[in-house]
Order: structure tokens, then C-alpha cells, then sequence
């Protein structure tokens, strides 16, 4: 892509002419993206070929956590799920959720609460059915517990992750 802005003006022959700015690779947009499960850990992000960005603790109320073979939320009135907010690309959240492990996750417009209380409008991508009660991981577990410890989560919920 062109190091440069490429504005064009566009005139529909209505109303006055608007110009358009064609996106370079520089100024892509992004996108806030709220992750909840081992995504948080922008070292892996990273690994995956992302360049996760504008790192910021967050939660997400009327959520409950739930994890099986691996995590989601699932929406439960009272609860709040914390994690994190990334800004990605559009294409780097399309590759990212393109692997095998992660394709059955669908995008959900969610709210996400800032520490200091604003809220941000994000995605968020969750299972389309939550996982049976029987179905476990203890080893997802432990590692999301480890990571949500390591990056500050409130004790209390780190040690309501099971």
C-alpha cells in the first residue's frame, strides 16, 4: 500500500462534493475488540502475527464466563466478566478467528466498561452455544487463571475462573 493518503472528491450530483480518503496501510482502521480467554496475552496475539493495540482492562456486565473445551460468555443478568480490550484490524480479527481452534466463535456487539467508568462500544466473539455442564478443561483453566492473575484481574474474579 502507498505511504500516502489518496483523497478523491465524490460528487453524487445532489449536494456538494464530499471527499473520500482511501485508507493506507499506515492509517487502517481498527477496532476494539474485547477478549476474555487466553487472547488477553498480547505475547500470543503477537505469536499469531497480530499487532494487538491501545491494551486496556476492561469488563463487561450481564455476562457470566463460562468455560468448556474452551471459554465464552454466555449473557446472565447481574454477573460481569473481566478481560481486556485490544485494537486490531479488520483483517487481523478475521485471520485470527480463521484458525480451525477458534472458526466457530460469531461476533457480538458488546459495551465495555473502562477503569476509570467510560464505556467503549466493542466485539466480542463467543460460542454460538454455550458448552455442555459436563464438558471440562482443566488445563484451559489453570493457564486462563494464570494469565488473569498475571495481567491484574480483580483477585476475586481470578479465583472464580473454573
Amino acid at each position: 500500500m502507498p505511504d500516502t493518503v489518496d483523497v478523491r472528491p465524490v460528487n453524487s450530483g445532489v449536494g456538494p462534493s464530499t471527499n473520500v480518503i482511501a485508507m493506507t496501510k499506515e492509517k487502517v482502521r481498527r477496532i476494539d475488540v474485547f477478549f476474555y480467554g487466553l487472547f488477553m496475552d498480547d505475547a500470543l496475539l503477537r505469536e499469531k502475527g497480530m499487532n494487538p493495540a491501545g491494551r486496556r482492562m476492561a469488563s463487561v456486565e450481564n455476562f457470566s464466563l463460562v468455560i468448556g473445551a474452551r471459554a465464552t460468555l454466555v449473557p446472565c443478568q447481574g454477573r460481569t466478566v473481566h478481560g481486556v480490550l485490544f485494537s486490531l484490524t479488520h483483517s487481523e480479527v478475521d485471520a485470527l478467528y480463521s484458525e480451525d481452534s477458534v472458526s466457530v466463535y460469531r461476533t457480538e456487539a458488546v459495551s465495555a466498561q473502562l477503569a476509570d467508568g467510560s464505556i467503549i462500544p466493542a466485539l466480542c466473539f463467543n460460542l454460538p452455544l454455550a458448552p455442555s455442564a459436563d464438558e471440562r478443561n482443566p488445563q484451559y483453566v489453570s493457564k486462563l487463571r494464570e494469565l488473569a492473575e498475571r495481567i491484574g484481574l480483580p483477585p476475586s474474579y481470578v479465583s472464580s475462573i473454573q
